[in-house]
């Protein structure tokens, strides 16, 4: 029997289960949205919501560039996202904009590259993923080329709208094209796994757990190719 999960649902089903079964949806699926490199730096829980997409690129040698503004732009709710090419020798997110984004109810940070500030921004309590911490400023290193267009981040195509789920495995994306489909697959296996763990509790073994509740058996095909 098909599980329907409507739009207004799935955000909410992806923060009450978190990446795991989210990664395992999308395998099912034959996509692969797990931004591979990045962790958790600060602050806890399961984050969703849909990608304000960012992309920076590098300036010439001697060349000015001025600190991003994008911040005022950004819905509550949403999860900046961050295409800086796994670039860690400067930050493109600090204490200012992590003060910001909690005084906008924005949800979470994620960056394919680095961050500073990272004892201000865990005094926050701030979700903040990333690929490093250092202290150099992208000032003058890099600038903002793009804002809601589609970026490539740890090799993943991810759009404006895409939904990201992060949580202390890491940070995976949901195409929102499927999103609706993926949630469902993402509720069936939630499922299977709590009967899993019941069998489990009455003494049943993990091997007679698993081919009772067909955990082996749900034909995963796995998405290993960037961006696919």
């Amino acid at each position: 029997m098909r599980t329907e999960v409507s739009g207004t649902d799935v955000l909410t089903v992806l923060r009450e289960q978190g990446t795991g079964p989210v990664s395992d949806a999308l395998d099912l699926a034959g996509i692969n949205g797990g931004l591979a490199g990045l962790a958790r730096v600060s602050g806890s829980g399961t984050v969703a919501g849909p990608a304000f997409t960012l992309r920076f690129e590098p300036v010439e040698a001697g060349e000015k560039a001025a600190a991003a503004e994008f911040i005022d732009d950004v819905p509550p709710g949403a999860v900046v996202l961050i295409a800086n090419a796994g670039r860690t020798h400067c930050t493109v997110w600090g204490d200012i904009l992590a003060g910001v984004a909690v005084s906008r109810g924005i949800a979470g940070t994620v960056i394919d590259g680095a961050c500073r500030d990272v004892d201000d921004i865990r005094a926050l309590d701030y979700s903040l993923w990333s690929r490093a911490s250092y202290m150099k400023s992208g000032k003058n290193r890099v600038r903002l080329a793009e804002v809601q267009e589609p970026v490539t981040v740890c090799g993943v195509t991810v759009g404006p709208g895409d939904l990201v789920c992060a949580d202390g495995a890491g940070a995976v994306v949901v195409p929102a094209g499927v999103a609706e489909s993926v949630t469902e697959r993402v509720v069936r296996i939630a499922e299977m796994e709590a009967l899993v763990r019941a069998d489990l509790e009455q003494g049943v073994s993990l091997r007679e757990a698993r081919r009772r509740r067909g955990y082996n058996q749900v034909g995963l095909q796995p998405a290993g190719r960037a961006g696919s």
